[in-house]
């Protein structure tokens, strides 16, 4: 059977490859072939290889909060929490279904991240009983459907660092237990395999920490012990992948003790963070100020690296309407340059947490 009847195999590949991630449910409903084709692994090498592959960011968000000129509500209720996909090369946006069994939000507080065509939804709390879940969700975004993963073994965790190797593993650390004692244990979650794995434990306790994936290795960035409630570590830890071990801890390589949500590695291995008002780049082992952050965005909420860009998530004032601008680190030669990108307002609510995918 021909892929499109007719034309020879070749060509309807070279057709099919360039379909849009947001219709490869339907494509794959047209024919056995056709769902064949766009599950298969060869299939997204192509679109890779040839440059049809799309920038995705997943983004878990609030509902945004209306603003009335009424009476305030006598009862305030905590938004739900919804997965949106954004694409910054068109500049669209998109919210994926709900998770069967959660259609009033996401857990509170839980991460997401992707790995190949997947996306993991990871712990939380609760959104009735603010228990703490030790859930895993996977959404494929080629199927269009939700699937439950194997839950994450070790007691009560929340508030971890999470981070993928977009291929294969998802890695989380520290974070607290449900006696608010900040943790230093580690795991490893094998998607293709749905099977959890224990690592090493780190040096140091770390709840509230940052996970970053870059270079082979899991970045853990910052986080506080139990005695120090609040007062975040200027050090980051690092397990290295290959060697299964946790490398030396990076002692005073943060300019601040302040929350870690905003640091963000770019292709080459930079770290990048925005802090107050203003980007600031590792250099070596000085931080140096790049510019000043638009003030639509001065309370940051989430950064991340698309192309040659950083794309700022945050607001004017806590808890306000998030804005979104690209920082063009190329745009010429004497001057950087912020960009301000359209957000439909129901895209306005605050970021919690996101991560970037490949599809």
């Amino acid at each position: 059977m021909e892929i499109i009847p007719g034309l020879p195999d070749e060509i309807g590949r070279e057709c099919l490859i360039r379909i849009p991630y947001d219709q490869f449910s339907a494509a794959s409903s047209v024919s056995r072939k056709w769902k064949q084709e766009i599950h298969s692994k060869e299939f997204h090498r192509q679109r890779k290889i040839q440059g049809f592959n799309q920038s995705l960011i997943a983004l878990i968000q609030s509902d945004p909060i209306s603003i009335s000129t009424t009476k305030p509500p006598k009862i305030h209720t905590t938004p739900a929490h919804r997965l949106s996909l954004y694409e910054p090369g068109k500049n669209e946006w998109h919210k994926l279904p709900h998770i069967p069994g959660h259609e009033n939000g996401l857990p509170l507080f839980c991460q997401c991240t992707g790995v190949g065509r997947n996306l993991v939804v990871i712990g939380g709390l609760d959104t009735k009983t603010f228990q703490v879940l030790n859930t895993v969700y996977i959404y494929d975004l080629v199927s269009g459907t939700w699937r439950r993963g194997a839950d994450f073994p070790g007691g009560e965790r929340s508030f971890f660092a999470c981070a993928s190797d977009y291929n294969r593993m998802v890695y989380i650390a520290g974070g607290h237990d449900d006696g608010k004692n900040a943790l230093r244990s580690a795991l490893a979650y094998d998607v293709l395999g749905d099977v959890w794995i224990q690592i090493p434990d780190m040096a140091k306790q770390r709840d509230e920490c940052k996970g970053l994936f870059h270079g082979g290795k899991f970045h853990v960035i910052s986080g506080y012990q139990t005695d120090m409630q609040g007062k975040f570590d200027k050090s980051i830890e690092t397990f290295d992948v290959n060697t299964w071990q946790w490398d030396q801890v990076q002692e005073e390589k943060l300019e601040t003790e302040m929350p870690p949500r905003t640091y963000a590695f770019d292709s080459a291995g930079t770290l990048y963070k925005c802090f107050s008002s203003h980007l600031a780049r590792l250099d070596g082992h000085m931080w140096q100020r790049l510019s000043e952050l638009p003030s639509d965005v001065c309370n940051g909420t989430f950064v991340a690296m698309w192309r040659e860009k950083m794309l700022v998530f945050g607001s004017s004032i806590h808890g306000g309407p998030q804005n979104c601008y690209a920082f063009e680190f190329e745009k010429s030669k004497n001057q950087n340059v912020w960009t301000k990108l359209e957000m439909p307002e129901e895209f306005t609510g605050f970021v919690h947490s996101g991560c970037n995918m490949e599809l």
